[in-house]
């Protein structure tokens, strides 16, 4: 839990997290390797130099390794597991629901397991859908159009056979959509992570949340013009968010921009371990302020109160998680602001 200079604790969602294994033993061809090297470079290129893992680490972690990262040595309270098979490149999957699934459930209280489905999977993916809700309780999916499966290279959420799997998630109580709409993974197709499909599919679920993780990057514009008229549209700020450290002119760009579209209410923390840690990227959000410059423009702020609903409260509230239970499920003591 991040505590502020005030003594006021603040409890954090980290609402993208992954247990992942792209070791070479884990790699079914070329693919996997170039699609870990990209991550390696985002991973380099965005972080402290401190915070530089080696390539055998960034391949394969570990469950230890990530907890202690998450809970231990970082701020985050709880984590949301965001699966992402690539059974195309991985032999047993990059990024698989089981993966997650076997930290997550030593500790329940600490993690919410997302599930994936696929339309392209036809009937077999919807039964597998409610196999994993009746196991897992899934309260969420993470979606991943640019996706390889034999000869197709992605599919659109506007697609008809992916609204029949949207109505169904409805059904089996899914509510929160995860897309991944964000800068392309080597050798996936850019526009595969196009954001456009966001806009059908918001309209037609209105009662489905959908996190666009990325917040649509390098489409910034695009998805905030429709995320202003779509009010169950959410913006995730994996990626963005460590641009506060390499580019903090660009991050307060994008920022502003989702305050001024989106509102305080609609923006979600999420590191995207393990391509960065919590821990750096929760101290330098907090020591944050937007420029003189770019409040005067947008007429926006990202206040204290805007800051906590980001970090936690926005995610606590669209998975019904309550937190001051959570707290004491945890053993955590009354926060010194609360005394």
């Amino acid at each position: 839990m991040y505590k502020t200079k005030d003594g006021e604790d603040i409890f954090i969602i980290d609402g993208h997290v992954h247990l992942w294994d792209a070791s070479p033993a884990n790699q079914r061809n070329i693919h996997g390797a170039e699609f870990i090297n990209c991550f390696y470079g985002y991973h380099t290129a965005l972080s402290p130099k401190t915070e530089v893992w080696s390539r055998e680490k960034f391949e394969k972690y570990g469950a230890e390794t990530m907890y202690d990262d998450l809970f231990v040595k970082g701020y985050d309270d709880m984590a949301i597991f965001q699966p992402t098979y690539l059974k195309e490149f991985y032999t047993n999957g990059f990024n698989t629901l089981e993966q997650n699934a076997s930290l997550g459930t030593r500790y329940p209280d600490r993690f919410v397991i997302n599930g994936a489905f696929d339309p392209r999977h036809g009937e077999a993916g919807l039964e597998q859908l409610h196999a994993d809700v009746e196991q897992y309780g899934l309260k969420g999916v993470k979606l991943y159009t640019a996706e390889w499966i034999g000869d197709s290279k992605g599919y659109k959420l506007s697609d008809d056979h992916a609204k029949r799997y949207l109505e169904r998630a409805e059904k089996l109580g899914i509510k929160n959509i995860h897309v991944h709409k964000g800068p392309t993974i080597l050798p996936l197709n850019r526009d595969a992570f196009d954001v456009a499909d966001i806009d059908d599919a918001a309209t037609c679920f209105p009662n489905l949340n959908f996190i666009v993780e990325h917040c649509g990057l390098p489409r910034l514009d695009d998805f905030c013009w429709i995320a202003v008229q779509e009010p169950n549209v959410y913006a995730g700020l994996a990626v963005a968010l460590p641009f506060i450290h390499s580019r903090p002119a660009y991050f307060a760009h994008i920022i502003s921009e989702l305050l001024f579209w989106l509102g305080e209410d609609r923006i979600l923390f999420g590191s995207d371990y393990g391509i960065w840690t919590p821990k750096w990227l929760v101290d330098s959000f907090m020591d944050f302020e937007l420029p003189d410059d770019v409040r005067k423009e947008t007429g926006v702020d990202l206040s204290l109160t805007a800051k906590k609903k980001i970090l936690g409260l926005n995610a606590a509230r669209i998975y019904n998680i309550d937190i001051e239970a959570k707290k004491a499920a945890l053993g955590y003591r009354q926060s010194v602001a609360a005394e």
